[in-house]
């Protein structure tokens, strides 16, 4: 899978590149600070994501707007997207599932449970079909 991962905390983005290795995984992982740098991404890529790892609070753009922009557009609507948040607020959740996200899923603070929820988030991705954006 090619994965695309907002994330504008470099220390977040450590966590992610380290899991990735630490899981063996194979798949292309994709990093943005924010949402204007992904939608920027997106627009110049010659093959889109097949899944989008998107934080909330990010400058410039946050995952909110990010995910308003890119559930109008007809081509990239259909990308599913799992929001990798430390927001607890119910209104983020609501508001984040009312704009047709695939999975909210809260950061854990230990590194080793953070790596079981990875797993269990690539392996559930993985062994489904997608629609090809």
């Amino acid at each position: 899978m090619k994965i695309l991962f907002i994330e504008d905390d470099q220390v977040e983005t450590m966590k992610m590149k380290r899991t990735v290795a630490r899981l063996k995984s194979k798949h292309e992982l994709v990093m943005a600070g924010n949402g204007q740098e992904a939608l920027d991404l997106l627009e110049s890529s010659t093959r889109l994501p097949d899944l989008i790892l998107l934080d909330l609070n990010m400058p410039r753009m946050n995952g909110n707007e990010f995910l308003k922009i890119i559930k109008q557009n007809d081509t990239l609507k259909y990308i599913p997207v799992v929001v990798l948040t430390t927001s607890q607020n119910r209104d983020d959740l609501v508001e984040c599932y009312c704009s047709g996200i695939a999975g909210y899923v809260i950061k854990p603070l230990k590194y080793e449970d953070y790596v079981k929820k990875m797993e269990k988030i690539f392996g559930y991705w993985e062994a489904i079909d997608l629609i090809p954006a």
